[in-house]
């Protein structure tokens, strides 16, 4: 039974988000006076669950591709990715019926309620990522070998690139280069697909999860109890069943620069619960991996996620700053994205780090 979204579930639904985004996916506060506004306009949004896809429907997944740090200074018009879905079904001769997140994690997780309000479309509640990743072939949907092109890419001027590619590295590399042209962020309608396909190849609820976990982050802060107990409660009920407490301390330096396509540096931490020690924090638009010292505490496909210590309000990577008070908390991934196959491209060598994948229940306190 599909869920109609009101302008009540909005803060909630941004804080999950900004939390599956691991501090990427673009800013979901952007994202979320997006959506209030065509909301506002008397514009209806409603989510339907995978199962209730069915064989004939045409899926077409929307989103935002570039780096959150450019998107921070270029906000988005707003009918950017309903274009490139119009555009993309021109192309393709047919009509979506749907469409849907490519990734559950920061801004994508309301760039297809936008598209989805403002073209009268359902959302399904799935994505390809079950969080955010930086690359556009890093999600189940090529995993499990839907091919990502055609696709459309637009701007704030309206410019549409259709693009086909040989595989999806290439329509990676292409895109890229795309959008750093439009201004280093873009909007995408990619990876077109029948009902039957979307049912195998996403990750199903995920949408409810953003839902459920700003659910519990807000009302723990209005009850005042603990934010962060709530939470990892509130994860064993997912395909997240694992959470806990990484890192409680102070961040102390932050290097980040924008470059070819992608906000990239690190962030370190000083720990405040007496030990003194460092950690550090890889990124690429999200948090990658954090070590301290020759210790790997989380690292990707695993989330690792940043937040704010009193009230566990997630921060992006592009608003990551000195003298923040943080704690780091590590998620286990859905399983499918723990699969050996699904490792080769989500886990840590797929990054060009030189590490295996340890889950984070088993990695060292």
């Amino acid at each position: 039974m599909g869920l109609v979204l009101e302008r009540k579930d909005l803060r909630d639904l941004s804080l999950g988000a900004a939390f599956l985004g691991t501090g990427g996916g673009g800013d979901p506060y952007i994202g979320r006076l997006m959506l209030e506004r065509v909301m506002a306009e008397g514009r209806r949004v409603e989510i339907v669950p995978l199962g209730e896809v069915s064989d004939g429907d045409r899926v077409i997944p929307t989103a935002m591709m570039g780096a959150p740090t450019c998107l921070v200074e270029k906000i988005p018009r707003g009918d950017e990715s309903a274009l490139s879905l119009r555009r993309l079904e021109a192309f393709l001769g047919v009509r979506a019926t749907c469409t849907m997140p490519v990734e559950a994690g920061g801004m994508n997780a309301t760039v297809p309620l936008i598209v989805g309000a403002l073209l009268g479309l359902p959302v399904v509640d799935a994505d390809g990522m079950g969080r955010a990743f930086p690359n556009l072939y890093q999600d189940t949907f090529h995993v499990h070998g839907v091919p990502g092109t055609p696709m459309a890419i637009t701007d704030e001027h309206g410019d549409t690139v259709i693009l086909t590619a040989c595989d999806d590295f290439r329509k990676e590399w292409i895109a890229r280069g795309v959008t750093i042209r439009m201004g280093g962020c873009a909007h995408i309608a990619e990876y077109p697909m029948d009902g039957r396909t979307a049912r195998r190849a996403a990750i199903a609820g995920t949408l409810g999860v953003c839902l459920a976990i700003g659910r519990a982050i807000r009302e723990a802060n209005e009850r005042h109890s603990d934010p962060f107990d709530r939470l990892v409660g509130t994860l064993r009920d997912t395909p997240y069943r694992h959470a806990r407490v990484l890192w409680t301390g102070k961040v102390i330096e932050v290097y980040r620069r924008t470059t070819e396509g992608f906000a990239r540096g690190w962030a370190r931490l000083r720990d405040t619960e007496g030990s003194g020690e460092t950690l550090d924090v890889l990124i690429q638009n999200e948090n990658l991996v954090a070590r301290a010292g020759s210790r790997v505490l989380c690292s990707v496909p695993d989330l690792l996620c940043i937040l704010e210590r009193e009230t566990a309000e997630p921060i992006t990577t592009e608003a990551l700053r000195y003298g923040q008070q943080v704690k780091v908390v590590g998620v286990a991934a859905p399983p499918i994205l723990r699969a050996p196959e699904a490792l080769e491209v989500f886990g840590p060598r797929a990054f060009g780090i030189d590490l295996d994948f340890v889950p984070v229940e088993e990695s060292a306190p």
